[in-house]
């Protein structure tokens, strides 16, 4: 059997062993978020500042919230099996058409940060791993450390003050210019110049663990044995590290990237409120204290199928990074 056959069918094992975790993943949302006193209707009848029993019964009879938890999340699931996520109570609309307007803005996000993030990541701890010890390696480690320790709002704020308001080079917030009824590759533009601070502000966080990260990785493949082998052969340093100890070494941070992809959607939330981004994170931030409970399990049912999804896709690098790990 050729190895992309193998590839073939352990991708399909891989998606076939994914439907039971979201089904529990969806189960388990569902009765953590029922179980937080209040719903939709309380939160309705609380802003028109007063509401009659019967009216409020009426409500919870229209959204179906008067049934057991038990036929609610039947119903719920015969839903999303018919691909049928639900109706947003708070937006007045269904919340796979709101999800999907508000998912492009925080997968465009998030695909962006991941790139800059691993990517600069990888390169810095490459440097500081190969100048061990000196002001490079200090100074690399030093920003990292920093960067990792500074909250994300803060960091958007003070670009905001220094790159929008003091020197004008960004706008300060949204994800396009509106007014401007920009157009084709004009609109790319647009959205691409909103983009620079939201993603150089979520990504610094990340920058600085992969960093460490791959500084660590290189540091410990350096001292194996097949690195000693190689240069008591007379390999040379160069190819000694871009041969076989970085393609060793990105195993870990890999790994890491695709276990962050979650932590990035709660991430952005504070990203996303700073600089008004319309993404999924705002949207899931809004929804909670909205007790909008179809959109928050909408967006969890997204989110479960991204992280698995995005873990898939390592597990398949991993074959390519690695040809010992076989996919049989």
């Amino acid at each position: 059997m050729s190895r992309s056959t193998k590839i073939m069918k352990f991708v399909l094992r891989r998606l076939l062993q994914g439907i039971p975790t979201i089904a529990a993943i969806v189960v388990l949302n569902f009765f953590l978020l029922n179980m937080a006193e209040g719903d939709a209707v309380d939160v309705l009848a609380g802003e028109a500042g007063s509401a009659t029993p019967e009216y409020m019964a009426e409500l919870r009879a229209k959204f179906g919230l008067d049934q057991p938890l038990p036929v609610q999340l039947a119903v719920y699931l015969k839903n999303v099996v018919m691909l049928d996520l639900g109706y947003s109570f708070r937006h007045d609309m269904p919340v796979a058409e709101l999800i999907i307007d508000r998912f492009w803005p925080t997968l465009l996000l998030m695909v962006c940060t991941i790139l800059l993030a691993v990517g600069f990541g990888i390169l810095l701890g490459l440097l500081a791993a190969t100048m061990l010890n000196t002001w490079k390696d200090a100074v690399i480690s030093i920003f990292a450390l920093i960067t990792y320790a500074t909250p994300l709002f803060w960091v958007g704020l003070m670009m905001i003050v220094v790159f929008s308001l003091n020197l004008g080079w960004f706008p300060t917030s949204g994800m396009e210019n509106i007014a401007a009824f920009h157009e084709g590759w004009d609109k790319v533009v647009d959205v691409a110049h909103h983009l620079v601070l939201p993603v150089i502000t979520l990504s610094l966080f990340y920058l600085a663990l992969y960093t460490r990260m791959m500084r660590a990785s290189m540091l410990e493949q350096y001292g194996q044995d097949y690195v000693v082998t190689a240069r008591a052969k007379g390999v040379t340093e160069r190819r000694i590290t871009f041969v076989h100890v970085l393609r060793n070494a990105l195993l870990p941070v890999v790994t890491m990237a695709g276990v962050q992809v979650g932590a990035l959607i709660g991430g952005s939330v504070i990203v996303e409120s700073v600089f008004a981004w319309p993404g999924l994170g705002m949207l899931a931030f809004e929804s909670l204290f909205a007790r909008d409970l179809n959109l928050l399990l909408g967006i969890f049912l997204i989110s479960s199928a991204l992280v698995i999804a995005v873990n898939l896709i390592v597990d398949i690098i991993y074959c390519f990074l690695d040809p010992r790990i076989e996919v049989s």
